[in-house]
Parts: C-alpha cells; structure tokens; sequence
C-alpha cells in the first residue's frame, strides 16, 4: 500500500497518452500501467518520456516504476513494437 500522510491514503499519479491515471501504489510495473488503459494495443510498447535531455525509454513488463512525486508526474506513451529481421 501507498504511504499514509495525515490519516489519509497517498495517491500517486502518471499519465499515459495525456490522460491522467491515479493509484495508491508507489511503483507499479509496466504491465500494471499498460493493464490501466482500458484500450491499450497489445501490439505496442510502453515508452516513459524523458525529461530535459534525457531520452525517452521502452518499459518492459516486468519493470518497476517508482511513481515518485518530487519530480512531478511521469507522462508514458505508446509506440508500436520494433521489428527487427
């Protein structure tokens, strides 16, 4: 569970393809975010944008995202997967 702070349940909050979702889990994995989208294409990777100069990432499955608040809400998007071959 998320932290407590005052009595009341932590929320934290990200955003995929610009709408805003919210959990009370601090980190969740890439699957748990993909699984929130109600019309997420299965044939698509989820992509963390980066920040500044920072590029932006491919997030696997089974990666644990920390949904810290200290540098704002992290924004995903969808991109379809590379095929190499």
């Amino acid at each position: 569970m998320g932290d407590k702070q005052n009595g009341h349940q932590e929320t934290y909050f990200f955003f995929v393809g610009g709408k805003k979702y919210e959990t009370d889990q601090p980190v969740l994995t890439g699957l748990q975010i993909k699984a929130r989208v109600a019309d997420w294409d299965s044939s698509h990777d989820l992509v963390l944008e980066g920040r500044g100069n920072d590029p932006d990432r491919l997030i696997g499955d089974d990666e644990r995202v920390p949904l810290d608040k200290d540098k704002g809400p992290l924004r995903f998007s969808s991109a379809p997967k590379a095929s190499f071959g």
